[in-house]
């Protein structure tokens, strides 16, 4: 049985896996939990960030208002099912070159040592990585950006590594990036980042056609005694433009930079309605992932046709098991 390595978390959102559910991962029922126009000004509030917090839940959510301006809000939730997502976008204290606003979007939220961070793609002459952090949900302080342009997904692990902080992302252009590979950097201190690796490319087409575009790092990766559990959104160009569903890989503990499995097959695209349909179809994106290390429980926050937000479920067993089985 493969072991979450972290904290207890009794009060994680679960629903029992549906009797004849063959899958490794499965849709809420009631999904999607988080509507369009949750706020008043949203026409959108989708791949958005999810962590424990006071004994409930804290988050991080991309609302795209209706005038289409990506930013970033702030939301609390008792059982991080029902939401309450602020008026009002995040304002971060700190350098005025760095916090000025041109669009924000896509967090992921970490805790490391004694705050949150909060990693996004941050406009900057471009799209790059903006980094910031918060003790309370209620101030928030931005540090420098991460990378030059263009980069998107910067993912940070939960602990350092070594005596590094260490950050997964995707370089990129100034486009919708029609490539992509991950990438994982290191810093001693947030700011001053190098000793940049590979990690792992899109996939040949005959071999895995749903990765064979682009791929990037979801949610903040799971410690695991197998090695870091990090699932990951990959793209196909069809047709009718990209389709974006999700994978997994196991990250060697020491030096993530080295892959030990990934999966071939997929573990959840776009199928449901609320998936295929929306302002963006046929996407399912991961941002955030809660982890139970009692009972194995995952909770898994995706962002829904770039329209909505949903949660699945599965367990450190089962994508463990399934991305050693099915591993390329």
């Amino acid at each position: 049985m493969a072991k979450i390595i972290g904290e207890k978390l009794s009060n994680i959102p679960w629903e029992d896996k549906p009797k004849g559910c063959n899958e490794p991962v499965w849709r809420y029922s009631k999904n999607p939990i988080i509507g369009r126009h949750l706020n008043f000004s949203s026409n959108s509030i989708f791949n958005s960030a999810v962590v424990p917090y006071n004994g409930g839940f804290a988050g991080v959510f991309r609302c795209d208002d209706k005038a289409i301006r990506m930013n970033i809000f702030v939301g609390f939730s008792k059982n991080g099912l029902d939401w309450e997502i602020s008026e009002t976008p995040i304002v971060f204290e700190g350098d005025p070159e760095v916090t000025a606003l041109q669009y924000r979007y896509d967090p992921r939220v970490c805790f490391i040592e004694d705050r949150y961070y909060i990693t996004w793609c941050n406009g900057y002459h471009g799209p790059t990585i903006g980094i910031g952090y918060t003790f309370d949900f209620k101030k928030f302080y931005q540090l420098e950006n991460a990378f030059l342009p263009y980069n998107r997904n910067g993912v940070l692990f939960p602990k350092k590594i070594g005596s590094m902080y260490m950050m997964l992302s995707r370089p990129s252009d100034t486009g919708h990036t029609p490539f992509g590979d991950i990438f994982v950097s290191s810093s001693p201190d947030l700011t001053f980042w190098g000793r940049h690796r590979h990690v792992m490319s899109p996939t040949p087409f005959e071999e895995s056609a749903w990765q064979c575009t682009k791929i990037g790092a979801g949610p903040v990766p799971i410690e695991t005694d197998e090695g870091w559990l990090l699932i990951y959104h990959g793209v196909i160009t069809t047709c009718n433009g990209f389709v974006y569903r999700m994978g997994c890989a196991l990250l060697d503990t020491n030096d993530p930079s080295k892959v030990k499995y990934r999966t071939r097959y997929y573990i959840l695209g776009p199928e449901a309605p609320y998936e295929q349909n929306g302002d963006v179809p046929n996407v399912t994106f991961p941002c955030a992932a809660l982890a139970d290390a009692e009972s194995g429980r995952v909770a898994l926050y995706y962002g829904c046709a770039d329209t909505v937000t949903s949660i699945a479920f599965t367990t450190v067993d089962e994508l463990v098991n399934y991305t050693k089985k099915y591993s390329m």
